[in-house]
């Protein structure tokens, strides 16, 4: 089964705009041809970090289209869906025609969905396709022990569990109730893979994977070891630094990404609204972290 080979980490590829805001198909491709050089466990085509919520429906089956097209089953590509319950089907449905090997699926649009709603939702698009679901429990969908049992009994394609909402007690539980039922994965941060593979998480999702492949795999390497020495080092001297220019501004874990790929000559490009490009001040502050990457090898 695909969760039982989905170790170290996700790729999480943004998705390139024009400056008119279009997608930039060519700097996707692009990017994901870099990316395939690395021993990512997959690639989520269309996340959080690619702006899932930005674009169209349409828009997200393209790319991953397009991703899968590059990929040519070098490694699983995992397509993002959401929004509600129809349209998450049938970008569901249209993904697997794409050539999608598993799901992600993002919160619904209701922010205040009843918990027996907000199984039905996840089960429903578990049912539309085939294809292994991945369920990212981030912002208003939280989920208790019980509950992700509950939600693998009525799903059977559920195969992974990706949270976002970075309680380590509480996951901690879940995984003991649950057991190896799902793969578990870490995906609120690369600033977080300390809790997460002190709990015993299998992979974690790395958006620095757009900026730096080999330091994301360093942390994956030293997570998996239990090399705590190594992956506090990495992460205080490398990935805090940049959570920290990310919280200045909310939407800024992409734009800074997108400013940060611009700057090492890869294809960032701007952010669509919601979410706000960083200033001219920001700019200067990512190239100075750029310049620390680059001087040390990352």
């Amino acid at each position: 089964m695909l969760r039982d080979k989905l170790r170290g980490v996700f790729g999480f590829p943004v998705t390139p705009f024009k400056p008119d805001l279009s997608l930039d198909l060519e700097a996707l491709e692009s990017n994901v041809q870099e990316m395939l050089k690395h021993p990512f466990c997959a690639l989520v085509a269309a996340g959080g970090t690619g702006e899932m919520y930005s674009m169209t429906p349409s828009e997200n089956v393209e790319v991953v289209r397009r991703t899968v097209a590059v990929v040519q089953g070098k490694m699983p590509v995992v397509g993002g869906v959401g929004f509600n319950t129809p349209l998450a089907v049938e970008m569901a449905r249209q993904m697997e025609q794409a050539g999608a090997d598993a799901l992600l699926c993002m919160p619904p649009y209701y922010t205040n969905a009843p918990a027996e709603g907000l199984l039905e939702y996840y089960a429903s698009i578990g049912r539309a396709t085939s294809l292994p679901l991945a369920v990212y429990s981030r912002d208003w969908a939280v989920f208790t022990p019980e509950m992700v049992a509950r939600l693998c009994e009525k799903t059977p394609t559920l195969e992974i569990w990706k949270d976002g909402q970075g309680d380590a007690r509480k996951y901690s539980r879940i995984m003991a109730k649950v057991g190896n039922r799902l793969a578990w994965v870490g995906g609120l941060g690369d600033d977080c893979v300390v809790p997460y593979f002190s709990i015993g998480v299998q992979a974690y999702t790395s958006s620095i994977s757009n900026v730096s492949p080999k330091l994301s795999l360093e942390l994956a390497e030293a997570g998996l070891k239990r090399d705590f020495d190594t992956l506090n080092r990495l992460v205080n001297q490398y990935v805090h630094p940049l959570y920290a220019l990310r919280d200045r501004k909310r939407g800024y874990e992409v734009s800074v990404m997108k400013t940060m790929m611009d700057l090492m000559g890869r294809k960032g490009g701007p952010v669509r609204p919601p979410l706000e490009n960083v200033t001219a001040e920001e700019r200067a502050m990512i190239q100075k972290l750029v310049e620390l990457y680059q001087a040390d090898g990352y």
